[in-house]
């Protein structure tokens, strides 16, 4: 279900922002932040000033009617009210690992609801659960229109626990929850870079606001309290859940995916993400490319779409004629289970990550990983698959051509040795109760 704001605002984006490469040093990923609206950073610090000044005016307001949860036998509350806050629903990581969650809660008994900064995607998850969009653009009233009728939703429906995911819905958690009377604000952090040293000082300015952070993995809870974004008191680590029922392995589907691709006995490598350079795509090339002088046979999948700006500044490295040479690029596919079936292996090329959920799904999925050591990849990987520097091709090609190199069995037992791991650790249904225990003690109701 669909429920629009009273006010429609047009259907351009919240905040946007750009990365790109810069020599490996001491930022550690080998990527930092470039941003080429610096003014619209200092007002993302002034507003995190405002929020810091406001906040005592604010929590002395008195809103009426405010419920009481339900409780189950043993304490537990069986009707908390949460609403998720996200900066869109288009397809991507941390977006459809937010909504699977607000899906699991719903079916435990929870009232949920979702309130999403931008208008609807072209492109994005599904999800049946009810949803008001904002409609939020950059410029300042149509800005402040939308924190209106968010504000106005907020004290409506009068969540116990707003959960916020991703930096410009973070930041907008700080406004809203105050409104809200009580509700507890939790917020998410799903990358090693959120921005910036403006979002690390807006961060920083605004948290007393917000009762918690979380991190996906310990590599973004160890960089977010580095650069004192949230204090180490009240950072947790809980991973990305993997649905293992989803993916799950299926010899027919093998089938019929490589016969529609026209894979044939080719070895098939397949990546998936978008196209942006978080994802270092021009070293997966150049890594395929050293790949393909040892293993003419072999073939690469990527699943991915971009936006023109993406490929007006990647364009070249992306298209180089030389590099394309058993290259099939896929564009948005929503047959993930499908592609990873038909592949044999997946790859990783990324300069930086949280925990990069595809990854997970691989693993349930029983492929062999070669990935680069971005972020929480060696958290979830474990020892069931290769792990490489990020940025180097030639180790990222050495690791792809061990795991091919190995016997039709060996290579299973690394497939089903990472669905083990999943169902062991990163289950969605043990991420959940994870979920649900943490927002049952930030509310006071842990049994």
């Amino acid at each position: 279900m669909i429920v629009q704001p009273t006010m429609h605002i047009s259907n351009k984006v919240f905040f946007k922002y750009l990365a790109l490469p810069v020599p490996v040093g001491e930022k550690g990923e080998g990527m930092a932040p470039f941003w080429p609206r610096p003014h619209g950073d200092a007002i993302i610090v002034v507003a995190a000033l405002l929020l810091r000044t406001v906040r005592i005016a604010l929590s002395s307001l008195d809103f009426a009617g405010r419920r009481e949860p339900c409780f189950r036998a043993g304490g537990k509350a069986a009707g908390m009210r949460l609403l998720y806050l996200l900066t869109s629903l288009g397809i991507g990581g941390a977006e459809r690992q937010a909504t699977a969650l607000a899906q699991h809660m719903a079916g435990r008994g929870h009232t949920v609801a979702l309130l999403v900064l931008r208008a609807p995607q072209d492109e994005q998850w599904p999800s049946d659960l009810p949803a008001v969009y904002l409609h939020m653009q950059k410029r300042p009233l149509p800005l402040l229109a939308g924190m209106l009728a968010g504000g106005c939703f907020v004290r409506r429906y009068r969540p116990d626990l707003i959960h916020s995911h991703t930096f410009p819905a973070n930041l907008a958690g700080r406004v809203l929850a105050p409104l809200a009377s009580s509700a507890k604000l939790l917020a998410t952090i799903h990358n090693v870079f959120e921005g910036g040293w403006q979002r690390s000082l807006a961060y920083r300015l605004s948290d007393g606001l917000c009762v918690a952070t979380t991190a996906v993995s310990r590599a973004v809870a160890e960089r977010s309290i580095q650069a004192g974004m949230v204090p180490a008191h009240k950072c947790l680590v809980l991973p990305n859940g993997i649905d293992s029922g989803e993916f799950q392995p299926s010899a027919e589907r093998r089938l019929r995916t490589r016969a529609c691709l026209g894979a044939a006995a080719a070895f098939v490598w397949l990546a998936a993400g978008r196209i942006v350079p978080a994802k270092d795509f021009p070293t997966l090339l150049r890594a395929f490319a050293l790949l393909r002088a040892a293993q003419p046979q072999a073939l690469l999948w990527i699943a991915g779409e971009a936006g023109n700006s993406t490929f007006d500044r990647m364009g070249k490295k992306l298209l180089d004629p030389a590099l394309m040479t058993g290259v099939r690029w896929l564009g948005l596919r929503r047959d993930l289970p499908a592609l990873l079936d038909g592949a044999d292996g997946f790859v990783l090329s990324s300069a930086w990550e949280g925990m990069p959920l595809v990854v997970g799904e691989a693993m349930a999925m029983e492929k062999p990983v070669a990935a680069t050591d971005a972020g929480g990849v060696r958290e979830l990987l474990g020892e069931s698959g290769v792990i490489v520097p990020a940025g180097n091709p030639a180790r990222l090609a050495e690791a792809m051509l061990g795991l091919m190199q190995l016997s039709d069995e060996q290579r299973r037992a690394v497939g089903r040795a990472a669905r083990q791991r999943i169902l062991e650790r990163f289950s969605i249904e043990a991420i959940a109760d994870r979920w649900e225990e943490l927002y049952l003690r930030l509310l006071g109701l842990n049994a």
